[in-house]
């Protein structure tokens, strides 16, 4: 994207002080009569549609309150003036307070909420909480690993760089070297459950919402770069009776389709159309995308966890009739995502190659489970998802990947600007397809959720779930269980 299209920008800087400036202008320039009142009336629907587009991520933008505080104040001088204006900045008014652009005490520092980060922190009383939105200015917690797999627990911004980050991790070490050595002392580093490790460089920002499922960042020396290895968790699993063997299906799939509908009204319109037009430009505006994106691998692996851990055949096909009944489920709920993600995990090759556990399903689910497979296919730009989804009504929980993939071929297909013309039929359907995200969750969720007795255990378990991600570990424990049931 060039300058040219700022209405597409990660954040509208120059779109922001561009209409400021035109407002205040307006305003200052005391023109009276009909077309005074016309233009002051235009400005004022600019800035309200301005506003109401972008609420909360004008916070995250230095002096963008006391901007509009200053404009806001502007225009309610006039408000006694004009009778014609009196509806308009009562709308004003009300989406100030709405969106809360206050300008702090500068006498006091103002309060950060410290957020734990739901992949890192893996706490109980956190992952019950309900789930917000993040925003780039957000601190929160985060683990770093030292070589020896010690770890250091900092607090920091959510859209910390990596030089950042190594700050306070060498802050908390209390290294000796001088502030300038520290810099060189240590780097960053994503392990995976793999092994795969990537060196993450100084001026890299928002790393913590793009790393993996079971990734980890470690801090070490470059001496001790090729010795680091996953932590054991990663590594070393064993089969256990897991809370998914005890809570029943419609528990497990209500609990999904709540914390799933948490997550994806956490999401702006807007981290679509950064994700994929400014891809790692826009990361500090997609955070709250790049989780719930994360959380659809996360369950994929779940299903596919579950399954191969599960060494007693029997009990391994009544998992694969509950997996089916939770797809089934969360389909009724109308959270396709959820959906999607279990069905995925049911195909994964190292679950589908365990020939004599299918066999042992009865037939009903091997013909339900065929239905739903004939739905989340790909042929034909996925028709047979978008029929299914047209016809439903909100609140409805969609398959993320495929309106990326929409936006994608909408954003590559065509270019944004045409002989020094921005090409609007093309921002017309982006602006479409990223309505539809607003359409979708117009109405709030409403389940029947009962109490139980493994009410709150469920809810904790749906929601941190210990999967692994490694598909090489995953075939291992196939291959050892058909070699078992042999």
């Amino acid at each position: 994207m060039t300058s040219s299209s700022p209405i597409l920008s990660s954040f509208p800087r120059r779109s922001f002080c561009r209409s400021y400036t035109r407002v205040s202008f307006v305003w200052a320039g005391g023109m009276e009569g009909p077309e005074g009142l016309g233009r002051k009336q235009a400005c004022l629907a600019m800035l309200l549609h301005f506003l109401d587009t972008y609420q909360g991520l004008l916070q995250e933008e230095e002096g963008a309150g006391r901007i509009i505080k200053d404009l806001y104040l502007l225009i309610m001088k006039d408000e006694s003036l004009y009778q014609d204006l009196r509806e308009d900045t009562l709308r004003l008014h009300q989406l100030v307070e709405t969106v809360e652009l206050k300008i702090p005490d500068e006498s006091q520092l103002p309060s950060k909420q410290v957020k734990p980060l739901f992949r890192h922190f893996r706490r109980i009383d956190s992952c019950l909480q309900t789930r917000v939105a993040f925003r780039g200015s957000d601190e929160i917690f985060c683990r770093v690993y030292m070589p020896d797999h010690s770890y250091v627990t900092i607090r920091s911004r959510l859209s910390a760089s990596v030089q950042d980050i190594l700050g306070s991790v060498t802050e908390k070490l209390q290294y000796s070297e001088e502030p300038a050595e520290r810099e060189d002392s240590l780097i960053l580093v994503a392990v995976a459950s793999s092994g795969e490790k990537v060196l993450l460089q100084p001026t890299e920002d928002c790393v913590f919402t793009t790393l993996g499922i079971n990734s980890h960042l470690f801090a070490c020396t470059r001496d001790s770069y090729e010795a680091l290895v996953p932590l054991p968790e990663e590594i070393q699993v064993s089969p256990g009776d897991t809370e998914i063997h005890r809570g029943e299906p419609e528990d497990v799939a209500n609990h999904l389709t709540a914390f799933h509908w948490e997550l994806f009204r956490c999401v702006h319109e807007l981290e679509f159309v950064d994700y994929v037009f400014h891809g790692e430009r826009g990361r500090r505006e997609t955070a709250n995308l790049e989780l719930l994106l994360q959380r659809c691998s996360e369950v994929t692996h779940w299903v596919a966890t579950e399954v191969l851990l599960c060494e007693a055949p029997g009990k391994r096909a009544q998992l694969l009739k509950k997996f089916i009944k939770i797809a089934a489920i969360c389909k009724q709920n109308q959270d396709l995502l959820s959906f999607y993600a279990v069905v995925m995990g049911l195909d994964n090759a190292a679950v589908s190659r365990l020939r004599l556990t299918w066999e042992k399903l009865p037939g009903k689910f091997k013909n339900l489970f065929r239905k739903f497979e004939n739905l989340t296919d790909p042929c034909r730009n996925h028709k047979s998802y978008r029929e299914v989804i047209s016809k439903m009504k909100p609140p409805v929980i969609p398959f993320v990947p495929l309106i990326l993939k929409d936006l994608t071929f909408l954003h590559e297909g065509s270019k944004t600007l045409v002989d020094g013309l921005v090409n609007i039929e093309k921002l017309h359907s982006v602006a479409e397809k990223v309505r539809t995200v607003r359409e979708y969750r117009s109405r709030p969720l409403c389940l029947d959720m009962e109490a139980s007795p493994h009410h709150l255990q469920t809810k904790a378990y749906v929601r941190q779930f210990q999967v692994i991600d490694n598909q090489n570990l995953l075939f291992e424990l196939s291959y050892k269980l058909e070699a078992n049931s042999q």
